[in-house]
């Protein structure tokens, strides 16, 4: 059983071109670069480039074998889809309308949806009323593009389980809107990870691993957290998972950033292979 591995771009180091990331993560053994799409207005703005912009990374993708197969859209947390706010939430539609084409525009496979209804103001049921409208709006754009969302589970009660994203999956009845998963997340919020996983079953379309502990879901070191690894594996091989393995990271190593990437992969790898003989 062989998979498809990406590297998150903030796994990678800074300031670089794209053509410098591309080869960065084929040099720490991955196929394909996560894109950030985050809080950052320097960020934000890439669904909105100028033509000469979305030439370079055309042109960098043209000279490399590694893709941009995914975007990790974590925008939402500023601009929230279930906001209070008619205008933030309005301009959260907008960043998932562009979000959408710049997946059409550069072949990528899949956005990752983050699952906050809201992030900086309290969650009512008037901001999951709007998030679920709203995903619901995003599905319809995604199902005409042909790119998929993959809703993903966070340390927020919404939707803070492959339990409670299911809900979400479960009203949108669309193919284009999926479940993304991330385990260090599910274990941080207590949860039974390899169960989550045989819960999602087909509905899981991409997965983010990392090591996390309880309440702390970024920069924990793998195999210095508590998820199980093991069981992951194997609850993935019981639902026959083909998707993508995505290395969620972040740059703490400066230049040794791409030495740690691809002791990342190859420490999930001998994980993966211990299951397989088990």
């Amino acid at each position: 059983m062989s998979f498809r591995w990406g590297i998150y771009e903030k796994a990678l180091p800074a300031g670089r071109s794209w053509k410098d990331l591309l080869d960065s993560a084929a040099a720490a053994g991955y196929q394909f670069l996560e894109i950030s799409i985050d809080e950052s207005e320097e960020r934000i703005a890439r669904l909105e480039w100028p033509r000469e912009s979305r030439r370079k990374l055309h042109e960098a993708l043209a000279a490399s074998e590694t893709t941009i197969d995914s975007m990790c859209l974590s925008a939402h947390r500023k601009y929230s889809l279930g906001s209070t706010s008619r205008s933030v939430r309005e301009r959260g539609l907008t960043l998932m309308k562009r979000a959408i084409e710049f997946a059409v525009e550069f072949g990528l496979r899949l956005v990752q949806v983050a699952g906050y209804d809201v992030f900086y103001e309290p969650s009512t049921e008037a901001t999951r009323g709007f998030f679920l409208e709203n995903l619901l709006r995003s599905k319809e754009w995604a199902q005409e593009s042909c790119v998929m969302l993959g809703l993903e589970n966070v340390d927020s009660p919404v939707v803070d389980s492959i339990t409670g994203a299911l809900r979400f999956v479960e009203a949108a009845q669309a193919p284009w809107f999926q479940l993304y998963p991330d385990i260090a997340n599910l274990a941080a919020m207590g949860k039974d990870v390899p169960g989550e996983l045989l819960l999602g079953g087909s509905h899981i379309v991409g997965l983010h691993l990392k090591d996390g502990r309880i309440g702390e879901i970024r920069r924990v070191p793998f195999g210095e957290g508590i998820v199980d690894f093991a069981g992951v594996f194997r609850a993935l091989r019981s639902i026959a998972y083909r998707g993508p393995f995505v290395v969620e990271m972040w740059n703490e190593n400066g230049d040794q950033a791409i030495p740690a990437a691809a002791h990342a992969r190859q420490w999930l790898m001998d994980r993966l292979i211990q299951e397989k003989t088990a």
